[in-house]
């Protein structure tokens, strides 16, 4: 990299991945013929990061809703009547599976969260819940009494009536619902004692509150396909977490097994480059979206696994503040060679040191995630690939 370059975020284009592919070798002879195309060369401590779906895609980790429903019923037992919690509203990241999960089930009592889900698809706007004056962690909310309260609100961006849609999606795949409103967990158990909690980041005291609250029968999502059905995909750390519509009736679940994936493709790049490139794979970055108020992150973590170079949070110091506080009489090379001998002489934790406030200390996998996530897209841009560099650089270098 230039000394006027600072960090850079290339998607790298690649062939379509199909189930058996040889990604890592995709992977290595994508990134070096951009490379070569591009006039660029690669470096020590480089980032290459891929996408959870090409990995999961080339994996074969698919499942059909039938093996969902197998398994749901081999957890309940026969025509079971069991609540799903805190789903959140999504045709692509649950609709599917609620569908899978209705098949194996006699009756559904579905309780979302409101006034938006987990991740923050909004059911009705935070104005309309004050107005309203409504205590969301007191009683339930039955579907008629949350209609004369709020009307039929449609999502911003995709225009749909999630609580019509997931009614629908549970009748048609044969099994009956009730839609209540609460975000106390431990209001689904007036209506039954067995239970589904749907949530992704906040599972474990999800779960455990219900335990404690006297529910008899209690699964994440993450303990749903954790391991195969019928020869079905499955993941034995995630389960259903992190999963993404195939087709109307079949799943693309995490990847699994990403360790063996990325250590195997950073040796193939040693042995190509010389270099040392850290690898990872990403799901979704974890940003928010300033309008619509969306929280990006629907994986259950934003990567599943990554080299050891990566381990860690950052540890920087913050240029303003030194320019501003600790050199306010130099200018020009004076200041420059100041502010670079601070930087080479910092201390490996800057924790407690206010020359580094502002910089919150972020897990490297979550910025370069989040990047990574940004610059390949989740359309048609085709590039599932994405080469950071220059990401450990510093004013210093």
């Amino acid at each position: 990299m230039s000394k006027t370059l600072g960090t850079t975020s290339r998607g790298i284009k690649a062939p379509i991945i199909k189930e058996g592919d040889n990604l890592a070798e995709i992977v290595v002879e994508s990134v070096m013929n951009a490379a070569a195309d591009n006039g660029f060369t690669l470096r020590d401590r480089d980032v290459v990061a891929v996408t959870e779906a090409v990995v999961a895609r080339s994996q074969g980790n698919y499942a059909d809703i039938s093996a969902i429903s197998e398994d749901v019923k081999a957890k309940f037992g026969e025509n079971a009547e069991i609540g799903v919690i805190f789903p959140i509203l999504s045709r692509n990241r649950f609709a599917v599976g609620l569908r899978g999960i209705a098949g194996g089930v006699k009756k559904i009592y579905l309780m979302l969260s409101y006034p938006s889900d987990e991740v923050g698809n909004p059911l009705i706007t935070l104005e309309q819940l004050v107005e309203s004056g409504v205590n969301i962690y007191g009683e339930p909310l039955c579907e008629e009494k949350f209609r004369e309260l709020f009307g039929y609100e449609k999502h911003l961006f995709t225009g749909v009536d999630y609580i019509e849609y997931y009614k629908e999606v549970i009748t048609q795949a044969g099994a009956e619902v009730e839609v209540i409103f609460a975000n106390d967990p431990s209001r689904i158990l007036k209506y039954t004692k067995n239970v589904i909690n749907a949530d992704i980041h906040t599972r474990k005291a999800t779960k455990e509150k219900l335990l404690k609250s006297g529910a008899e029968k209690v699964f994440g999502l993450e303990n749903i396909l954790n391991a195969s059905v019928n020869g079905s995909g499955f993941n034995p750390d995630f389960g259903l977490l992190g999963f993404n519509k195939a087709a109307e009736d079949r799943i693309k679940l995490f990847p699994r097994d990403c360790e063996t994936f990325v250590a195997d493709l950073a040796a193939r790049f040693h042995e190509k480059t010389g270099k040392r490139i850290e690898v990872m794979v990403n799901g979704d970055g974890a940003f928010k979206d300033p309008v619509g108020f969306i929280w990006e992150l629907a994986d259950p973590v934003v990567s599943p696994a990554y080299t050891s170079g990566l381990s860690g949070t950052t540890n920087e110091l913050k240029l303003k503040y030194m320019a501003d506080n600790s050199f306010t009489d130099l200018s020009g090379d004076e200041l420059r060679e100041a502010i670079s001998n601070e930087i080479k002489s910092k201390k490996h934790d800057l924790k407690g040191n206010m020359a580094s406030q502002g910089t919150t200390p972020r897990f490297l996998t979550d910025l370069l995630g989040s990047l990574a996530d940004l610059t390949s897209g989740s359309g048609d841009k085709g590039t599932p690939i994405v080469l950071i560099q220059g990401y450990f650089d510093n004013y210093a270098d």
